[in-house]
């Protein structure tokens, strides 16, 4: 009853008192919409980095299925009598370069010159054992040897897999990045430090288009 009587003595006071409750009650709403608004972007960027953070996990998964593969397929060429040397020790150095890289997996694609090193070892990798299988269709030995075959497949397949998962990782990194340069996500973003930091992408090797020569 006392908060009624308050309510009913303010709108029988002057005008000035009516325009003191308007502005507390304007600034109330304009805190609840702004509010509103800092709530859902912030929400939606989590959204989106989890989205990238998800794909690049996709990615990481597929080039360790291939790094699993390479000791095997090494090995197998190996036994083959007068197989390349070169050819296969290229292939098992730049595994083990990718595996040397000193570098946090999970903060990669928010860290343009480590994601620079990571692709251009992985493409490195990548090279050597397309020149490897191509060398490979020259020795009639591994034709029909059952663990060779199952090994390239596998490999050929892992390679496609790769190619997929970097360009879907391409595709949410752009749906992040261009969201949060967008005005005014941009301001939102700037007030959470490094926390939505730009993703970087997945560029294609120089090169690429071209087939690799294999001279016997």
């Amino acid at each position: 009853m006392q908060a009624l009587h308050y309510v009913r003595l303010i709108f029988k006071g002057d005008w000035m008192s009516r325009g003191l409750l308007g502005c507390l009650i304007a600034i109330v709403l304009i805190i609840a919409v702004v509010g509103l608004f800092l709530a859902s972007t912030y929400n939606n960027l989590v959204s989106l980095s989890q989205a990238v953070d998800a794909q690049w996990a996709q990615v990481e998964n597929v080039y360790q299925r291939r790094a699993d593969l390479i000791p095997n397929l090494v090995a197998t060429v190996k036994g083959v009598a007068n197989f390349e040397k070169s050819t296969y020790t290229q292939v098992a150095e730049a595994r083990a370069k990718v595996g040397q890289l000193n570098v946090n997996a999970s903060n990669l694609p928010t860290d343009p010159a480590a994601f620079a090193k990571f692709q251009a070892a992985q493409d490195s990798l990548s090279r050597a054992l397309t020149h490897l299988l191509a060398v490979a269709e020259n020795y009639p030995q591994l034709k029909p040897n059952e663990n060779f075959l199952e090994l390239q497949s596998q490999l050929e397949g892992t390679e496609n897999r790769i190619a997929v998962e970097r360009n879907r990782y391409n595709q949410v990194a752009q749906t992040f990045n261009t969201t949060r340069q967008q005005f005014p996500t941009v301001v939102v973003a700037g007030m959470f430090g490094d926390k939505f930091k730009p993703r970087e992408y997945f560029k294609a090797q120089p090169g690429a288009q071209t087939a690799p020569q294999v001279n016997f």
